[in-house]
């Protein structure tokens, strides 16, 4: 029986996370597995993987043939670094120990390189971030700035408008005053009479 290292899809459409299971190759793709070794989520950044290290170095041990996409995350998380280094043990190119030795070498260069690209995300997240908030607060400057010119001239027509009916009422009482004195003078020379 042939057996391969494979991805099965599973979740929505258009957000798809996968399981990596160990499977006759002649399964359907989401069918019957021999065992769940794993998983792996694309929509993160970097990409999820959860794999059980000791199951899959021990399924290539045993001649199971991965997928390239499977092939790709075993490299990534080491198990084929790990089977190279143990081939070169049994056919005795170097000791158990140099073994264990090349791989945490290997494991730490990894483990370096992908925290510094979590790192360079979480920074360039957070540049983005600063930016949008200094080019809204230009523009809620710039806004208020518009709307207290707007309050000011509005302020000053209103000042104009106000002045202007003062100096209507001014003429007005200006106009009646005299007319309303004469007027008193009449009643107080009734009063008189």
């Amino acid at each position: 029986m042939p057996v391969k290292i494979r991805l099965a899809r599973h979740g929505r459409k258009r957000h798809a996370y996968y399981h990596i299971v160990v499977a006759n190759s002649r399964a359907p793709r989401d069918g019957r597995y021999i065992e769940r070794i794993g998983s792996y989520n694309p929509n993160t950044n970097p990409a999820t993987v959860e794999l059980d290290f000791d199951k899959a170095l021990d399924w290539l041990q045993k001649g199971a043939q991965p997928t390239d996409t499977a092939r790709a995350i075993l490299s990534y998380r080491g198990v084929l670094m790990k089977k190279h280094l143990l081939d070169g043990v049994k056919k005795g190119a170097f000791d158990e120990a140099e073994a264990e030795k090349r791989f945490e070498a290997w494991m730490k260069e990894k483990e370096a390189k992908i925290q510094a690209k979590v790192d360079r995300l979480a920074a360039e997240s957070d540049e983005a971030y600063k930016t949008r908030l200094e080019a809204e607060a230009k523009v809620s400057e710039a806004r208020a700035a518009e709307i207290a010119k707007r309050n000011a001239e509005m302020a000053a027509e209103a000042e104009a408008a106000n002045a202007e009916e003062a100096a209507e009422e001014a003429s007005e009482e200006a106009e009646a005053a005299p007319e309303e004195p004469a007027a008193d003078d009449s009643a107080e020379e009734k009063t008189e009479e």
